[in-house]
């Protein structure tokens, strides 16, 4: 068998058993193949199979000289354990589990929310910033997206134009194929069809709804562009970016009581310990208005 054949199954497994996203799959296709290119001759199922923890501790040392950070060592660690999981299931090994190895630990920082009226004021910087008026509508329309309806930039620009007319709540594909239902808030609708009304080009129903200049699907780099010249005009801090809006939607519902499990639900995440994250967040907040307005603090 050959590496390219490895790799080729490797990825298959990804993308149509696992459901990963493109990004995850290159992400973890050229760490396996890096990984494969350190071993001595050829490789096989069943000689990949027999990988232990030491080799795979060797080759993250050899990373680690070459300047690997602590989160990128443990993302690495992260796919090659499921790589070499994957081996021993093709072996037809006894154990398929992953191997066991510790990696570097990693401090997890808190997301950064900005304020409600931030969120707003970056919508409309952003499209006041825009060349015309239909790109204006849209950039508004994919922002009020991802702070009133908590979507990730990716998934409401693969929102596809067969959703519209839009209705009190929209279904959302997000990350592994999981859907989910998204309440919309009325200034949100009332957004996206402002977009709709102005868009010069045909919505068909099969393709994205939010489209690019020049008539083809709206890219990433696109908004967080205009979300960063919008950023440094109204003094807001680096962090600012898209995502900021979707920590934000789930800070400041948490902070007005919703619960945990609702929140889970609203955001796509596979695991409740991803949203309590977010506790965290809103006992920071409280503990900066507390350092603020307490005359003993």
């Amino acid at each position: 068998m050959t590496t390219a054949e490895i790799l080729e199954a490797w990825n298959a497994h990804l993308a149509l058993g696992r459901r990963r996203s493109p990004h995850t799959v290159r992400a973890y296709a050229a760490t396996a193949a890096r990984f494969l290119r350190g071993l001595p001759g050829e490789q096989d199922w069943s000689s990949l199979a027999r990988i232990d923890a030491a080799t795979l501790r060797a080759h993250l040392a050899d990373r680690r000289a070459d300047g690997l950070g602590n989160v990128s060592a443990a993302r690495e660690l992260s796919a090659l354990k499921t790589f070499i999981a994957f081996a021993r299931e093709q072996a037809g090994h006894e154990d398929a589990s992953r191997p066991r190895l510790r990696g570097p630990r990693v401090k997890r920082g808190l997301p950064r929310p900005i304020t409600p009226d931030e969120a707003v004021n970056l919508a409309e910087t952003v499209a006041d910033d825009a060349a015309v008026p239909w790109i204006a509508a849209r950039d508004r329309a994919v922002l009020l997206l991802l702070y009133g309806a908590g979507m990730r930039i990716a998934e409401a620009l693969a929102l596809p134009a067969s959703a519209l007319p839009l209705g009190e709540a929209v279904t959302i594909t997000g990350k592994g194929g999981r859907q989910r239902v998204v309440p919309l808030l009325p200034i949100v609708r009332a957004g996206v069809d402002d977009y709709v009304r102005q868009c010069p080009w045909p919505l068909e129903k099969d393709k994205p709804l939010f489209r690019g200049a020049k008539g083809g699907p709206l890219a990433q780099g696109m908004v967080q562009r205009a979300v960063a010249r919008a950023r440094i005009a109204l003094g807001l801090p680096a962090t600012a970016t898209p995502h900021a809006l979707r920590h934000s939607f789930a800070t400041h519902l948490l902070g007005a009581g919703a619960d945990l499990r609702s929140l889970q639900e609203l955001l796509g995440h596979a695991s409740l310990s991803s949203t309590q994250i977010y506790t965290r967040v809103d006992a920071a907040t409280l503990l900066d208005v507390y350092r603020n307005a307490h005359p003993r603090a």
